[in-house]
C-alpha cells in the first residue's frame, strides 16, 4: 500500500503512526549521556482486528475513492458518533460504507431536480420519512446517531453481512450496492 493511501486510510480511521519517538515510561528514564546513539521506537496505534471489521469478508468487487478533507471530517464524525453511542467498530464500518454509497461521504443538501425525493445529508435520509428536520439530517453527528438508532433496532445486525444490515436500515432501491465500500470503510 502506498504511503499516501496508508496515511489516508489511517487518518479516516482516526489512527496515527509515529516513528522514532520515545513514549511512556521510556522517556522518563532516558539518559542522553548514556544513550548517545539515537534510538528508534515505533509507537503503533491499536489496530482494529480486520476479522471484527469485516467478519464475513468483502462481498463482490470493491470500490475506492480518494477522500478530500470534508469527506475525511465526515468519516471522523461518523466514528465519533459511533464511539459516543457505545457501539463496536463494526457499526462504524457499516455506517461509513452506507454513507460512501449514499453520498460519497458528502453532506448533501437539496439537489433540486437531481434529488431523490427529499433525501439529504451523509445518509440521504428523508425528513418526510421521519429521520428528522432538514437541519438535523444535515448535521453529521445527528444523522449518524439516527442511522445507528435504526441499526440497533435490527435484530442480529452484528452478525449480518454489511449490505444486509445497511439495507435493513436504509431500504434502498439498490440493496447490494453497500457491499462495494466495505473495504474502504474498514
Amino acid at each position: 500500500m502506498n504511503t499516501i493511501m496508508r496515511k489516508s486510510v489511517l487518518s479516516v480511521a482516526g489512527l496515527a503512526f509515529a516513528g522514532g519517538v520515545f513514549a511512556g515510561p521510556i522517556a522518563a528514564h532516558a539518559n542522553p549521556a548514556v544513550d548517545a546513539k539515537p534510538a528508534a521506537v515505533a509507537v503503533q496505534a491499536d489496530k482494529p482486528d480486520t476479522a471484527k471489521l469485516i467478519p464475513h469478508g468483502t462481498q463482490g468487487d470493491q470500490s475506492h475513492i480518494t477522500l478530500n478533507d470534508e469527506q475525511i471530517g465526515n468519516a471522523k464524525a461518523i466514528i465519533a458518533a459511533t464511539k459516543k453511542a457505545g457501539l463496536p467498530e463494526r457499526a462504524a464500518v457499516i455506517s461509513i460504507a452506507t454513507s460512501l454509497q449514499e453520498s460519497k461521504l458528502e453532506n448533501l443538501g437539496h439537489l433540486g431536480d437531481m434529488n431523490d425525493h427529499d433525501s439529504l445529508g451523509l445518509f440521504q435520509q428523508r425528513p418526510s420519512s421521519g429521520w428528522g428536520t432538514p437541519e438535523q439530517i444535515t448535521d453529521p453527528a445527528y444523522s449518524t446517531t439516527a442511522f445507528l438508532k435504526g441499526l440497533k433496532q435490527v435484530d442480529g445486525w452484528q452478525d449480518m453481512p454489511l449490505t444486509q444490515a445497511a439495507q435493513t436500515v436504509q431500504v434502498s432501491a439498490y440493496p447490494d450496492a453497500y457491499a462495494q465500500w466495505e473495504q474502504q470503510a474498514a
